[in-house]
């Protein structure tokens, strides 16, 4: 079951629901929980699933850590 973001032209709202379908068509109005309307529409949702390069740590800004905390930077454990 898709979860879809909306968005109400009556107060602006944006909001989430779980959809039991995947067609617009079969899919009852929506309304909105802030104000209850039904001008609602579904809104443009951007995500990556399984994009090349997602989850990989950046590089780090400062130099070598210490190898101590793992963290990136150098650290005064010294």
């Amino acid at each position: 079951m898709p979860i879809y973001e909306y968005h109400c032209t009556a107060c602006n709202e944006k909001f989430d629901k779980l959809v039991r379908t995947m067609s617009a068509a079969d899919e009852p109005k929506t309304e909105c929980p802030k104000c209850g309307s039904p001008k609602t529409a579904r809104a443009l949702s951007l995500f990556a699933v399984g994009a090349e390069g997602a989850g990989k740590p950046s590089a780090p800004t400062a130099g070598p850590g210490c190898g101590r905390c793992g963290g990136p930077n150098p650290c005064a454990m010294g």
